[in-house]
């Protein structure tokens, strides 16, 4: 827990500004990785101070800070720019998975690392897409790009086949990293998670 909860901590952090603030993806994303490499930095000062038995002079604390935050970056980073095709129903998906909006895209990427067999369903829908399931259309799926950020704000993931305590310990990772959730049960199974679209409050 105390590994994971930096990250979790960076998540939570920009979905905040997302949601509260409305500021743009990049500085949602920027403004938690300041807070949470304040958080590293003190993990690695607790650690050091039981090493060592002293806390460390200035420059020993400005390397500590420069770790801190390089870390961050590199995992964020990292999170966004790549997605495993192994967890994609679909090599198709690799390309919709670019129009994600990039914290969505980090909490998914996040959850990879504890639950390789995930399988992401769907991301990035068309109109058509809903007539050709047997589905009504929407004008306001949050699949679609949304208009102020150009990104598609919701995912599906799979859940039919697996264990149900799963399903649920995944549903409640996303509620509490601050994203909406819905589940659709039938043939179809699945976990719908979607980040607030400024342009469309209260479309899920």
């Amino acid at each position: 827990m105390l590994l994971v909860l930096p990250f979790a901590f960076l998540i939570r952090g920009a979905t905040y500004l997302h949601v509260h603030q409305e500021w743009p993806a990049v500085f949602c994303l920027a403004g938690a990785a300041v807070a949470t490499s304040l958080v590293m930095f003190i993990y690695f000062s607790v650690f050091y101070g039981r090493l060592t038995g002293r806390f460390g002079n200035f420059d020993a604390m400005k390397r500590r800070a420069l770790i801190a935050f390089l870390m961050v970056v590199i995992y964020a980073m990292h999170g966004i720019l790549f997605f495993s095709s192994e967890n994609l129903k679909s090599k198709a998906l690799k390309q919709e998975m670019r129009s994600l909006h990039p914290i969505l895209k980090l909490s998914v990427s996040t959850l990879v690392h504890l639950d390789k067999d995930m399988i992401i369903t769907d991301a990035a829908r068309q109109p058509e897409d809903y007539k050709k399931m047997g589905l009504p259309s929407t004008k306001n799926s949050l699949h679609y790009k949304q208009p102020s950020t150009n990104f598609t704000h919701a995912v599906d993931i799979r859940t039919k086949g697996r264990p149900e305590w799963i399903n649920r310990t995944i549903q409640a990772y996303f509620a509490l990293m601050g994203f909406n959730t819905l589940r659709h049960g039938g043939t179809a199974d699945h976990l719908h998670v979607s980040l607030k679209s400024h342009d469309f409050p209260y479309a899920k």
